[in-house]
């Protein structure tokens, strides 16, 4: 037998079938994002440049540079640049303007980031749904073999017969709503 050759154990089998749902849970998901990428409308997209721009350091040191600037040429610093806000109301106008825009653009990067996880809420809500139907189910199957074989287990019958009955997201919802109002 060849030393180098090496013999896979059944973990890499278990590797190679989680990979292959991972990569493909993986490949789902970068196709949505891509999707939803290309379905943006141009303003959006524009809204979103702006956002990570404004959002930057550079944004920041341009603006540092500017109004640095901007108050030393009004304060007579440079001879050649005559005075022009000697007040500075126009650089507050100017600034007042700007964050009025960069607001709006902020804001509109915030609306679609809320759909988006919006959307995400919902599906983690329906996998977690899905998870807690299939956990009820695997606890009666799991029961119904413990009782069939005749094995003996700690958990108290009352517990169980509670861990095997579904929970309906509208009984949840209600009884959330009641502990608030109660509160």
């Amino acid at each position: 037998m060849n030393r180098n050759t090496e013999v896979p154990s059944p973990c890499d089998a278990d590797d190679d079938r989680v990979s292959r749902v991972l990569d493909r849970n993986i490949d789902v998901l970068l196709s949505r994002q891509g999707a939803a990428e290309s379905a943006m409308t141009l303003q959006t997209r524009v809204a979103d440049a702006i956002t990570r721009f404004v959002g930057s350091m550079t944004f920041v040191y341009i603006h540092l540079t500017a109004v640095v600037l901007w108050v030393l040429a009004n304060l007579g610093w440079f001879p050649p640049v005559p005075i022009f806000d000697p007040s500075f109301v126009m650089l507050a106008m100017v600034a007042s303007v700007e964050a009025i825009f960069i607001t709006t653009f902020v804001l509109i990067s915030q609306n679609r980031m809320m759909e988006v996880e919006s959307r995400r809420a919902d599906l983690n809500l329906q996998i977690s749904l899905l998870g807690e139907h299939e956990t009820t189910r695997l606890i009666a199957l799991v029961s119904a073999i413990a009782e069939r074989l005749d094995v003996e287990t700690d958990v108290k019958p009352e517990e169980l017969d509670d861990l095997k009955q579904t929970v309906s997201p509208e009984a949840v919802l209600n009884r959330i709503e009641r502990k608030r109002k109660a509160d």
